[in-house]
């Protein structure tokens, strides 16, 4: 998992910042792929993953209207923390 810290550097505050949202961006990711096979909403994956990936979707959820039955807001998020992680690391504190 090398990728995570190749960023913009591990030892900045930024580099911290940066690594955070990726692994924010990689519970997203879990989550949605989860999905599509119905996990027990009892497991204790499920909910850690549903704890940390809530505070980002459920906003987002109120804004953007399904497109049938696809939830698009997954795809959103991950746009936004993206850029949001080049954001951090160009700013390089």
């Amino acid at each position: 998992m090398s990728f995570l810290f190749d960023m913009c550097g591990f030892t900045s505050l930024s580099g911290i910042l940066a690594s955070t949202i990726q692994l924010l961006s990689l519970a997203i990711l879990a989550r949605a792929l989860l999905s599509w096979v119905r996990p027990d909403p009892s497991n204790p994956i499920v909910r850690v993953l549903n704890s940390v990936t809530d505070p980002i979707l459920e906003p987002l959820r109120r804004v953007i209207p399904r497109m049938g039955m696809m939830d698009i807001t997954p795809l959103v998020a991950l746009i936004g923390l993206g850029i949001l992680g080049q954001a951090v690391c160009g700013l390089g504190f």
